[in-house]
């Protein structure tokens, strides 16, 4: 079911509205980057997100094909969200983290459907041999 989150970083700098169907799914990948974050991520198309703070406030980190764009506060350094372009999901869409949505019960989180991502061996496709850590 569509429903209108409200997210946020830690200290509050970073603001924004994302319409998302979480019961669509969740997931979570174990590339080196996603795995050092412990980012749980939901997608959505970019017309779905509403940033609600000024763009001065947002760092900006990219690495690989430069594809993604992995946003961080540059107050408190929690990653919100990411947004970027690739063809093969669907072309461009915003990652929202999960964990950054300030109006979701904890007992929602538990119930969320996660898909694993093999992305630290390029198989984004295959299910990670091991995913207790993810």
């Amino acid at each position: 079911m569509l429903r209108t989150y409200k997210g946020s970083c830690h200290c509050g700098k970073i603001r924004y509205e994302a319409d998302i169907d979480l019961s669509a799914g969740t997931g979570r990948c174990n590339c080196s980057i996603c795995s050092k974050k412990r980012y749980w991520g939901a997608q959505i198309k970019p017309d779905a997100f509403r940033l609600q703070c000024e763009e001065a406030d947002l760092g900006d980190y990219q690495f690989g094909t430069m594809s993604g764009h992995h946003r961080f506060c540059r107050t408190c350094g929690v990653s919100p969200f990411g947004h970027g372009y690739i063809e093969a999901i669907g072309g461009a869409y915003v990652s929202i983290n999960v964990a950054c949505l300030d109006d979701i019960e904890q007992g929602e989180l538990t119930e969320l459907p996660v898909q694993y991502f093999d992305g630290r061996n390029n198989a984004w496709w295959n299910t990670p041999a091991e995913t207790r850590h993810l």
